[in-house]
């Protein structure tokens, strides 16, 4: 075990290295403090922050992926308008990694920087930290002119999952200009729970709803792909679980089979029994993937209508279509007893 006058010596020696006139032999330090444990190392990676040479600056950014320190975090953003692209993207990486809840209340007052590609990397580093304060500055961005930033604005929301932003989530997946947009507030409105337009918080629920059900006809087949995936996601009514189920249905004849496989998929976990048909259709598919979630779908439903077309299904020249139509048919079967 090393004692604290050999831990003081090391770190003596660090800070040497890293004051060396050699940019080479400063990186070479920064990479040799990424490997050691111990908080005691983290304000040496701060200072490398400011090193002259952008190749010390990127390193040490990275490096303190490994740390939980506010003051590294303070140092990163600072980093986030570096002159070098490098350093740039090292550090916005570096603070989307981070976890620490305290991180939050360091990176939220740049939310609203100048610069996007600021506003983007401070976004996206809060998304998953659910920190109550990025609720605010998360909605005022979904209007800002940068579609890198109102997409990242779209993921905080949808991690926060506060059901007072479903009236302006619901807006985007029917204006916003930018498909990657559309498609991420359609992911984000996973969380809504459908219920009676007029219940107690049931009408920004429908909206959203209504929104998915215009997802699913959007020009961009990403976006109707997402709105068919979050569809199985919902903890629908029964007026709303019939709806859905019918625009699935239909979109089983999209001219996309990435669409297809998705309704067929969230058909499966409403278990709306309309789709009986369109799904057995789908089992002679040319797609492999679509016959094979056609088949768990059909599993799903437990109608012993299916079982003669998963009989057939079982013997597919794909194992994982003909290992999906077994478990359907056992779970028929299963069913039926």
């Amino acid at each position: 075990m090393s004692t604290i006058f050999e831990e003081d010596a090391e770190l003596a020696a660090f800070r040497e290295r890293l004051q060396h006139a050699d940019g080479a032999v400063r990186r070479i330090a920064v990479l040799d403090l990424a490997d050691r444990d111990g908080d005691e190392h983290a304000p040496l990676l701060v200072a490398a922050l400011r090193d002259a040479d952008a190749a010390v600056r990127a390193e040490a950014a990275r490096a303190l992926e490994a740390f939980e320190s506010l003051e590294g975090v303070a140092g990163l953003v600072t980093l986030l308008t570096d002159e070098d692209d490098e350093v740039r993207e090292a550090a916005a990486h570096t603070l989307s990694e981070l976890k620490q809840p305290a991180s939050a209340a360091v990176l939220l007052p740049h939310a609203a920087h100048r610069d996007a590609f600021v506003r983007i990397a401070v976004l996206r580093a809060v998304r998953e930290l659910r920190a109550p304060g990025s609720y605010a500055p998360a909605l005022a961005a979904l209007n800002d002119t940068d579609a890198g930033v109102r997409r990242e604005a779209v993921a905080v929301l949808g991690y926060l999952k506060q059901p007072e932003a479903l009236p302006a989530l619901t807006r985007l997946v029917s204006h916003d200009a930018d498909a990657d947009v559309r498609r991420a507030a359609v992911g984000a409105l996973g969380y809504a729970t459908s219920g009676p337009p007029d219940g107690a918080g049931g009408g920004h629920a429908w909206s959203a709803l209504a929104a998915l059900l215009d997802g699913l006809r959007d020009s961009a087949w990403q976006v109707r792909e997402e709105a068919a995936t979050t569809l199985g996601k919902l903890a629908l009514s029964p007026a709303g679980a019939q709806q859905a189920g019918a625009a699935l249905i239909a979109s089983l004849e999209d001219a996309y089979w990435q669409v297809r496989l998705r309704a067929a998929r969230s058909l499966g976990r409403l278990r709306h029994a309309p789709a009986l048909e369109a799904l057995m259709a789908a089992l002679s598919h040319s797609i492999s993937n679509l016959r094979k979630e056609s088949a768990l779908a059909l599993g799903e439903l437990g109608d012993a209508a299916a079982i003669p077309t998963l009989t057939v299904a079982a013997d597919d020249s794909d194992p994982e279509v003909r290992k999906s139509a077994r478990l359907a048919l056992t779970q028929i079967q299963g069913a039926q007893r």
